[in-house]
């Protein structure tokens, strides 16, 4: 086993060595926790994109449940993960680990073992018909947490102009997956996972089947509305507006960063027809967070990747169809695609209680960048894009049909239709800009 543990755990588990990874967990939970561990189980999740969880168990019978993110290059472009008593000092929800290692390549999160399911998969049932008892209860939950996050962001909002600030491992999100050296902030070139996932690929779609190359210079159209952008300029957009440089100096905020609901529990409190949320696995928290930056992941994944299309591929294509040409130099689509109650119910409490309360109050204190809702698009695209290949193929869980509707919201996220016309991202930044004077 090398020095960056994690990474040989991951790789083992790619590989199909679950014995070996299994082994490989528990001497590092041995390490961590000070105790033997017995019954290692990974838990084989959907949600697990660049991370590993799963559960064991102490020899003295205590159960645990653990968690570790890990990708390549991070030893270069991080300099800590885990930042748990940082967020609870602000004020956040957040479950505090029994144990920790932060160092990357031996990073891990160790909590007692809960009882309580995560949040994503409450969701995920209440889309697949199930838990309809609780669909009242997670839209109150989420409504609740994002007043409350929207008010440790407001407390916590500062300028800053420190280098470390250009350090936090956010970037390790967007920034430094776009390109080969992310201690390098600019002259960079696109490189990184857009190489790794798509310059050299074959795109595979109902009615597509072509080079990447040969695709990703075309705008779009999806169900009659025209796009402006190729993904071509969207890659080469997030390269500038996903830089370092481009948010420090500038506004940040004590945040999570990462706060998609399969890292958030849910607590059902029975008959009080009350539930909450909370916390954990705060492996990109941090004290200066870009102010644009804090909420992107939780408002794109629990809202935009949803129903189904990202996390349960399978799901997506029993559900919407997708089929695509190309006529006249664009990407043409159609599909029936849409969000659920649910995750409509999502999208309004976000707008509303988190980011226009952020963005008033960035505009208020002379803050607020005249190109901040074109580096929020960006970093939206940069979600589903840069978090796994989303073409199908070998190293991807897509199949054609999710891979194109996965694509097309990157796209829809990127750039506003051309003809003024309305989508969900549309409604989502005019309730944002709602109440603001300053418009993007």
């Amino acid at each position: 086993m090398t020095q960056n543990v994690t990474a040989d755990i991951r790789a083992a588990i790619r590989e199909g060595r679950i014995a070996q990874a299994q082994a490989d967990i528990a001497a590092l939970l041995l390490d961590v926790t000070g105790s033997p561990v017995a019954d290692v189980r990974i838990n084989f999740d959907q949600y697990s994109l660049n991370s590993v969880n799963g559960f064991a168990q102490s020899t003295a019978g205590e159960a645990f449940f653990f968690k570790f993110h890990q990708e390549d290059g991070e030893e270069d472009g991080v300099a800590e993960y885990y930042n748990a008593a940082v967020l609870k000092e602000a004020g956040y929800p957040v479950e505090q680990p029994l144990f920790q290692e932060n160092r990357p390549g031996r990073q891990v999160l160790v909590y007692r073992q809960m009882v309580d399911p995560r949040f994503s998969d409450v969701c995920s049932d209440i889309e697949k018909g199930d838990r309809q008892e609780d669909f009242e209860k997670a839209i109150s939950a989420q409504v609740e947490a994002d007043k409350l996050f929207s008010g440790v962001a407001l407390k916590t909002l500062q300028h800053s102009e420190s280098d470390a600030a250009r350090q936090q491992s956010i970037f390790q999100l967007f920034y430094n997956r776009l390109v080969d050296d992310p201690r390098k902030l600019s002259g960079q070139t696109l490189a990184g996972r857009v190489e790794k996932f798509y310059l050299h690929e074959h795109v595979n779609w109902p009615g597509i089947s072509a080079p990447f190359q040969d695709i990703w210079m075309l705008p779009w159209t999806i169900n009659g509305i025209d796009y402006p952008l190729t993904i071509k300029d969207a890659f080469d957009g997030c390269l500038e507006k996903l830089s370092p440089l481009n948010h420090i100096p500038g506004a940040v905020v004590t945040a999570h960063g990462d706060a998609h609901n399969a890292n958030v529990w849910f607590h059902n409190n029975g008959d009080s027809g009350h539930a909450n949320l909370s916390l954990f696995d705060p492996a990109f928290a941090g004290r200066e967070i870009p102010a644009l930056l804090a909420e992107v992941k939780a408002s794109f994944h629990n809202i935009f990747a949803h129903p189904f299309w990202l996390y349960e591929p399978e799901c997506a294509s029993d559900a919407f169809s997708a089929e695509a040409t190309i006529a006249n130099g664009r990407i043409r689509v159609e599909t029936d695609y849409a969000l659920t109650p649910l995750r409509e119910a999502f999208l309004v409490s976000k707008a509303d209680n988190f980011w226009r309360p952020l963005v008033d109050e960035l505009a208020r204190r002379g803050w607020l960048t005249p190109d901040w809702e074109a580096t929020v698009r960006m970093a939206f695209f940069a979600c589903p894009t840069l978090v796994m290949k989303l073409l199908c193929g070998p190293g991807s869980t897509h199949n054609p049909s999710s891979s194109l509707i996965g694509f097309c919201q990157a796209m829809r996220a990127a750039g506003a239709p051309t003809n003024g016309e309305e989508d969900m991202f549309v409604r989502f930044f005019d309730r944002v800009s709602k109440g603001s004077d300053t418009q993007s």
